[in-house]
């Protein structure tokens, strides 16, 4: 079982925004807070989001390392949902024209992306 995710962010705020209204959405609770970074908790697994002042660029989804997150989003209709709402609270959606099919016919999801690069996918089922 997974222990946690960190990610780092170059915007605390903006990150807490996004990640935040979809963790909450999904089910998911806050779990720890400090001045740089926040974590959320689901179950036994949690994911963070830190502005270290470590953090040497932007994000890249291309480049080696995290592409993306995938998560349990529930039924279709509330990855429909989801995917509606997000759109409002700061993520877009990618790959619309083969939404929501983009990871192959019999694959259900959204694949949302924020303004700082980090890609989410909700998956149905």
């Amino acid at each position: 079982m997974l222990h946690h995710v960190e990610l780092w962010v170059p915007d605390l705020a903006r990150a807490e925004a996004t990640f935040g209204w979809l963790f909450q959405e999904l089910g998911w609770a806050e779990h720890q807070r400090w001045d740089a970074g926040v974590s959320w908790r689901l179950d036994r697994t949690y994911v963070v989001v830190e502005q270290s002042p470590a953090c040497t660029g932007p994000h890249d989804r291309m480049k080696a390392g995290l592409n993306h997150l995938a998560l349990h989003a529930g039924t279709k209709a509330d990855v429909d949902r989801l995917t509606e709402q997000a759109q409002h609270n700061g993520w877009h959606l990618m790959f619309a024209d083969k939404h929501p099919h983009a990871g192959g016919e019999d694959h259900y999801a959204a694949f949302l992306e924020n303004e700082d690069g980090f890609e989410v996918e909700l998956v149905a089922g």
